[in-house]
């Protein structure tokens, strides 16, 4: 069954075209309306949607801003255009993201149902190859020797006996001299998003999708074995097989294949991957130091320049030290990406309620990151574990119960309601903000559950923080209270409203910073958290009745 949605901001129109759409005959289970883009598009964010029929004139987004949209974030959502113009631009759009029809107003009963059929057709061409993909290699796979896995990860880990275990190196072909080996590791950067949606939440099903694409691929120039690494589900892990040929030989054609194996699961199942291809070997016991090469190529990749996924091979050779060269690099670059000398800024922000502040610290921090012009997937992994850690240990000390809290979960952000998908580092900040918010409200829960509110503390911050863009807002968010109730306790107990006396307090102050001839108006105007010091004149003089020139002056007359 199918889930189709009508954009229009015309309600005549949507009804008109739930009236005459065949829906049953069709197979449809589900029509949903929106009145302009912005309602579809959440929509779309909040379920799966099949097809979507969309105006080209509407208000707040427009259909060709729509169709731009669904391009770059649902490249495999059908689209049908409706537009009551044969316009050239609207045309040239639904050339460009490829939409299945173009329906002029009005619409008639036999043109609607046409392109709907043709919609339907197309979905149930691409469900059934989809689904007979996966089922013609799931036998396959099934009959691999969960043994053979078992061997291939010993060695990985650097725990197989080759006394005791020697019997098992023929299974992985280790007995054959001709042999060469290398290492593949996968990981998948959409992973929670394609589970839900193409793959019913099965995450077996999507590693059994993702190594059969990998297997058949490689396979036309390897033996390949694949298998899902069983410490992070993210990761799928390979070893491909040449007999005889060059060292150079395996490299350029691991690193070939690959590309393929990427492109392929775009464009199966929407899949975003990056890959990280190890150095050959002969010895298979040195299957471990490729893969940790293969490891080191996708932690070394910059996600400032991640576009669409990426490939990489350890261009570094394994027996001349490189990767010790390598490593000492990376570490030598990791100590300026750190968050760690932040989180005191962040802690006193979120103590004092203010997560505004802490988001401005912290986009600060990633503006920083971002200029550095480089930030490796191996940075993020880093920054994203110390985050968590110390988020954790900040919240404790704040009072937040341990059980509210990520603590020794195996999916920490799963725990928060949050998906642990990026595929930029635009996705990734975003990831970072998502994370602050969720340790910002446990943190004002916890305050608001531990002690009885006090009118006091708000006037007490604004004598601390009269500098800061103070709202009313953050208080109300800080306590749950709202800004009516808050305003009105704050003036009956000190006679002020809340912005009132924040003026006051800056007021007071800038008669006291006047008094120092060495400042200048500028420095006062900025140290009392005037971004234009005409502003702060203006403020002044409606306080005063004097500019604070002529304040100035006045006191050193006296």
């Amino acid at each position: 069954m199918y889930r189709v949605l009508i954009v229009d901001d015309e309600e005549p129109l949507r009804e008109a075209i739930r009236i005459l759409g065949d829906w049953k005959g069709l197979e449809v289970s589900e029509v949903l309306e929106a009145s302009d883009g912005l309602g579809a598009l959440k929509l779309l964010e909040a379920g799966r949607i099949d097809l979507v029929m969309v105006d080209m004139k509407m208000p707040e987004m427009n259909g060709i801003e729509f169709l731009q949209v669904v391009e770059r974030d649902y490249p495999d959502l059908l689209t049908i255009v409706i537009s009551g113009y044969n316009d050239f631009e609207y045309t040239r759009q639904a050339i460009h993201s490829k939409v299945v029809d173009y329906l002029l107003k009005p619409i008639n009963r036999q043109d609607l149902n046409q392109a709907l059929r043709k919609s339907i057709d197309l979905l149930e061409a691409k469900r059934k190859r989809e689904s007979e993909f996966i089922n013609r290699n799931i036998t396959l796979n099934m009959s691999l020797p969960k043994l053979k896995e078992k061997v291939y990860l010993s060695i990985i880990e650097r725990s197989f006996k080759s006394q005791s275990n020697e019997a098992f190196l023929p299974l992985i072909g280790a007995d054959d001299p001709n042999n060469r080996f290398a290492a593949i590791v996968m990981r998948v950067l959409d992973m929670e998003r394609v589970r839900s949606r193409r793959f019913h939440n099965d995450t077996d099903l999507l590693h059994f999708a993702v190594s059969n694409v990998l297997n058949e691929i490689a396979g036309d120039r390897f033996q390949s074995f694949s298998f899902a690494n069983p410490k992070q589900e993210r990761e799928i892990l390979a070893v491909l097989t040449m007999n005889g040929g060059y060292r150079e030989d395996i490299a350029y054609h691991s690193l070939h294949q690959m590309k393929k194996v990427a492109s392929a699961l775009q464009e199966l199942f929407g899949i975003t991957v990056v890959i990280g291809v190890g150095e050959s070997c002969s010895d298979a016991l040195d299957i471990a130091s490729s893969y940790e090469g293969a490891k080191a190529a996708i932690s070394g990749m910059d996600l400032l320049r991640l576009k669409g996924g990426m490939v990489m091979s350890s261009a570094v050779s394994l027996k001349d030290g490189g990767i010790r060269e390598r490593d000492k690099e990376r570490e030598r670059d990791s100590s300026s990406v750190s968050i760690t000398s932040r989180m005191a800024i962040i802690r006193g922000a979120l103590e004092a309620g203010n997560t505004q502040h802490a988001r401005s610290v912290l986009g600060e921090l990633t503006k920083r990151w971002k200029a550095a012009e480089r930030f490796t997937i191996g940075d993020s992994d880093r920054v994203m574990a110390e985050y968590v850690i110390l988020l954790n240990d900040m919240a404790l000390e704040l009072g937040v119960k341990e059980e509210r809290l990520p603590i020794g979960e195996e999916h920490p952000l799963r725990s928060m309601g949050l998906s642990s998908d990026y595929d930029s580092f635009e996705s990734y900040e975003r990831l970072l903000f998502s994370i602050l918010d969720y340790y910002s409200e446990q943190i004002r829960k916890a305050e608001s559950a531990n002690g009885p509110f006090d009118v006091g503390d708000i006037k007490a911050y604004i004598d601390d923080h009269y500098f800061e863009d103070i709202k009313i807002s953050m208080f109300a968010e800080k306590y749950f209270l709202s800004r009516e109730y808050l305003m009105k306790l704050f003036k009956g107990q000190f006679s002020y409203g809340i912005h009132e006396y924040v003026q006051k307090v800056r007021m007071d102050k800038a008669k006291e910073l006047l008094g120092d001839s060495a400042l200048k108006i500028q420095d006062i105007s900025e140290m009392l958290g005037y971004k234009d010091k005409n502003y702060f004149s203006k403020a002044f003089r409606n306080y005063y009745n004097l500019s604070p020139s002529e304040f100035r002056t006045a006191q050193q007359d006296e």
